[in-house]
């Protein structure tokens, strides 16, 4: 086992960012298994969840002409406009069916709000509202941070850098995760994490 102040961190491995789902990430599935291994490892576990309501304003389908993966402007900087997906109580924002929920001791919710979509398990969009999960660990007494999950680009990546802008010690398993690539956005997603501290490991 880990040591007690670590903890895993797995970011959103829901169906609609696996194949078949509404905004799946190739090869989303097929980490599952290596992630339930990793799970056996850790006192701690955490996983996220996108979380939206009906008619999120990250929706493309929330804006008169724009289409999915378009970049609009939000009242807190651009913002990427989304199928649909992940919507509150649908079968697509259930965590994959194969996936170990039960050795979960917590579980995030995020883009909740309406108005603000929400990459990073930390903090939404605007980047300044908590989602509490700092706090969590803090009285968890965790300092180091494994993340795996979906997708390396966006959420695991907003993430990692925030856990590392915060002073945890942030290892990304690259193996346990997979990309979008939107517009060369891994290798900018990469190169941010590492210039914030993350380790990437494989």
């Amino acid at each position: 086992m880990r040591a007690t102040d670590e903890a895993l961190i797995v970011i959103d491995v829901q169906n609609d960012f696996c194949p078949g789902g509404a905004l799946a990430v190739a090869g989303g599935d097929e980490i599952v298994g290596g992630i339930n291994a990793l799970m056996s490892e850790f006192h701690n576990v955490v996983l996220t969840q996108d979380w939206h309501p009906i008619g999120h304003s990250s929706f493309a389908s929330s804006h008169a002409d724009q289409e999915p993966f378009s970049v609009t402007t939000m009242p807190y900087g651009p913002q990427v406009l989304w199928p649909d997906h992940c919507v509150q109580g649908s079968g697509g924002a259930e965590f994959h069916s194969e996936l170990r929920t039960d050795a979960a001791q917590m579980i995030v919710r995020k883009g909740f709000n309406p108005a603000v979509d929400s990459y990073s398990a930390f903090f939404e969009n605007d980047r300044t509202t908590p989602t509490g999960l700092e706090g969590y660990l803090r009285t968890r007494g965790v300092k180091k941070l494994t993340m795996v999950g979906l997708a390396l680009d966006f959420c695991v990546n907003f993430s990692a850098v925030d856990g590392a802008n915060l002073g945890f010690h942030v290892t990304v398993e690259q193996d346990l995760c997979r990309a979008i690539d939107l517009d060369g956005s891994l290798e900018g997603a990469l190169t941010g994490m590492t210039d914030a501290g993350v380790q990437l490991n494989g």
